[in-house]
């Protein structure tokens, strides 16, 4: 997943200090100083004898119960384990007992500063000196699987551990939803992005085409005149960020990922990109566009998708607005959101929309401290394997699901009611689609129960639109660095311009922004970042096969 434009203000001046600490600590500390810098190799002799064709934990013969602390860098995980159906299923399957850990980054730097390390990590920014020291403190798969459980290259995406790999050809992490073209081409990945109008809507201005500036803004000019009471155009809370109004409105109208040398392209300042914010500038002057929608935080946003407030949304992350969707939808039938091709491309460019790429999200690893490295490995293969993935995403056949003549899966009738109806209940019984730290669509495709009925629409849409954004992953300046330090302003600054030119209330203003920041740049090492970013687009491509 794409964080550009992100971080910005004090939250990103102190995650800045605190990774750059860590630096300081990863590099020191090579390891912590509760364990060996070459990594806990504990003996299997008595335990089980490998074997490429079978997973380690249907032979691990080990009696007692191996008890592992997991750290997850995010104070939102549920720290429970065992006490639901897929949990208490990995529990009894690999004979562990987890205690989960989590916490901020500055808990984080606790563990390298102190060498007490936790067995198993995880972590969310690919970017981050923790991930790019790794070697330091985690230990590699590649010699984890030869050693314990080769069956682990059996589940294991080459493709993504070839991406992960360090400059001493190992590979230290492995992500959950790490798409790979191979999963791009199978069509099983859903987009996430969509153009949403209410039908009723819809319907009643005659379904009108929205594909040019001048269509946009006529039809926000109607539905301001035909429904008072609704917001015309609405879009993802903005935050400190840009909402859907920068990288995600630029995948819509298909602005190129890279220059005509296939290099780093400034698709901020992409004059198409540029057309449809003057246009919305537009929209905005003639009172169609809300003030309240740069002021919103996520929860008001879900408000006010949860009840129909907004007559079209440029919405990015369906299915985490799939919950609210499906109230809206379910309490207004015949009113519900759908997916129309909205703003094109004013220069005939296709939609290049964007999924997790193959950086994923959550990136997980092995520290060299861990007590039981072999058991470890074993996590990482069940949890990667079709029998983890299909636990994860729907419980045990019989109990919670069923198989059926097609080989599709779906919820057995009480526990899809429980989904339906009692959203908490059903996550504390069964936490299915949670726990994810290997997750991946693909296995979302197996059943019609994955998403809700509020976004399959939208889904169905999006199909053949979507591009991977692979050459553009993890290209920002290495964090410490003068350039780093230089894009994080640029980022901050770009992300108040893009406000500031939305709700310009004259010509003049809206330009003046635009210039500010376009002078800005030339103040902040511009030159140096566009470098840095593109030697690195050229290693991507390299790393790809594409080069």
């Amino acid at each position: 997943m794409l964080k550009l434009n992100k971080a910005s203000g004090k939250k990103g001046i102190k995650l800045l200090a605190t990774l750059l600490t860590a630096v300081l600590m990863i590099t020191g500390c090579s390891g912590g100083s509760g364990g060996s810098s070459e990594g806990n190799w504990v003996s299997i002799e008595d335990r089980y004898t490998v074997d490429p064709e079978k997973p380690a934990w249907q032979l691990d013969k080990k009696e007692e119960a191996t008890d592992l602390t997991w750290y997850v860098n995010a104070d939102w995980w549920n720290t429970d384990f065992g006490k639901d159906i897929v949990t208490k299923k990995i529990k009894e399957d690999l004979n562990i007992n987890i205690k989960f850990i989590t916490g901020d980054d500055t808990k984080l730097n606790t563990f390298f500063a102190g060498g007490d390390m936790p067995d198993l990590l995880t972590v969310f920014d690919s970017n981050s000196p923790v991930v790019q020291k790794a070697a330091t403190w985690a230990m590699p798969l590649n010699d984890l699987a030869e050693k314990y459980d080769p069956y682990f290259n059996k589940v294991a995406a080459a493709d993504t551990l070839n991406w992960f790999q360090l400059a001493d050809g190992k590979t230290y992490g492995y992500p959950n939803y790490s798409n790979t073209q191979e999963d791009y081409d199978s069509g099983n990945i859903p987009a996430k992005t969509a153009f949403i109008i209410r039908k009723d809507v819809y319907e009643a201005l005659g379904s009108p085409v929205i594909g040019t500036p001048e269509e946009f803004q006529n039809v926000m000019k109607r539905i301001k005149q035909e429904f008072p009471a609704l917001i015309p155009f609405g879009f993802n809370a903005v935050g400190e960020g840009t909402g859907s109004l920068g990288d995600t409105l630029q995948d819509f109208i298909g602005v190129p990922l890279e220059n005509e040398n296939g290099e780093f392209y400034d698709r901020n300042l992409d004059e198409d990109y540029l057309t449809w914010l003057k246009t919305l500038n537009t929209v905005y002057r003639e009172g169609n566009i809300s003030d309240d929608s740069f002021a919103d935080d996520g929860t008001a946003f879900e408000e006010k998708v949860k009840s129909g407030k907004y007559a079209t949304m440029l919405l990015d992350g369906t299915p985490q607005q799939g919950g609210n969707l499906q109230i809206y939808m379910s309490a207004n039938p015949g009113k519900e959101y759908v997916a129309i091709d909205g703003p094109q491309s004013t220069k005939g460019n296709a939609p290049t929309l964007n999924q997790s790429g193959i950086t994923g999200w959550m990136i997980n690893f092995i520290s060299k401290d861990c007590k039981d490295p072999a058991k470890a490995i074993q996590i990482f293969t069940y949890l990667l394997s079709e029998e983890g993935q299909t636990l994860m995403n729907y419980g045990i056949e019989g109990e919670t699901y069923q198989t059926k003549a097609d080989g599709s899966v779906e919820l057995l009738p009480a526990v899809k009611d429980l989904q339906l109806n009692n959203a908490d209940q059903f996550k504390k019984d069964y936490r299915m689609g949670e726990f994810m730290f290997f997750g991946h669509d693909r296995h979302k495709a197996l059943s019609a129960d994955a998403f809700p009925e509020a976004i399959k629409q939208m889904q169905e849409w999006g199909k053949g639109k979507l591009k991977p954004h692979f050459i553009l992953e993890n290209i920002s300046p290495d964090q410490g660095t003068p350039e780093a330090r230089a894009l994080s302003a640029i980022n901050t600054k770009w992300n108040t311009t893009l406000v500031s030119m939305v709700r310009s209330k004259d010509d003049a203003s809206y330009d003046n922004a635009l210039a500010s920041y376009k002078s800005f740049l030339g103040e902040n090492r511009w030159e140096e970042i566009v470098k840095v970013r593109s030697e690195k687009m050229k290693l991507n491509k390299e790393k790809l096969g594409t080069q």
